[in-house]
């Protein structure tokens, strides 16, 4: 229990209530397949105390096939689900471990190499849900810009609204956050750019 750094003590009565899973709905930029958000199964913090295996039993009963785990492993062990990585491939749920700290913002390399994986899963049919703590900061931003990689018409501010209207107002939650989905499509551009040029190099 030496992994946990606050509360090692306490446990609280298991929430029996079903696992919940925001359906975005992407036919609006191409996809029959809607995108999952929810926060982090099995989660026990707080007043949050949940069942890994119940949390992941609703997810394979919803027909998940893959899941982006969006948060560090440092998390995983202070909300008390140290193996979630390995708990999922029990359910025949494929992991798509892109960490980064909570409140905080994906390096740009890392966010397209997911954002496009996740468009390649809609596009193909299979379910998948993107998950961190508490399914509203980490998240979100990651929907927002596969909203946004879709449709290159969708403004920030409407693939904003779209997520917030599905998971409430606090999706979206830093400044920094919001300032990156902003600048998202500048540093996207600019991104495409540094490979283009690094691949002209080595071609060299």
């Amino acid at each position: 229990m030496a992994e946990f750094d606050s509360s090692d003590e306490e446990s609280g009565e298991i929430d029996q209530t079903p696992f919940e899973i925001s359906w975005l709905d992407l036919s609006g930029v191409g996809s029959d397949e809607k995108l999952g958000i929810s926060a982090l199964p099995g989660c026990k913090f707080k007043d949050t105390w949940r069942s890994i295996q119940n949390d992941l039993k609703r997810l394979q009963d919803c027909g998940i096939k893959d899941v982006f785990t969006l948060c560090t492993r440092g998390e995983m062990n202070k909300y008390r689900v140290p193996n979630l990585l390995n708990e999922f491939s029990a359910y025949d749920i494929t992991v798509h471990h892109y960490p980064f700290p909570d409140g905080q913002v994906p390096p740009i390399d890392s966010l397209v190499k997911m954002v496009e994986e996740l468009r390649i899963n809609v596009m193909n049919g299979k379910k998948s849900v993107v998950h961190c703590y508490g399914g509203l900061g980490r998240s979100c931003i990651v929907a927002v810009c596969l909203l946004m990689m879709m449709d290159e018409s969708l403004t920030a501010n409407d693939a904003i609204e779209k997520v917030r209207d599905l998971r409430g107002h606090s999706a979206v939650q830093s400044v920094k956050q919001y300032n990156f989905v902003q600048d998202f499509r500048q540093l996207l551009a600019e991104y495409k750019k540094d490979e283009d040029n690094e691949c002209r190099s080595l071609s060299r």
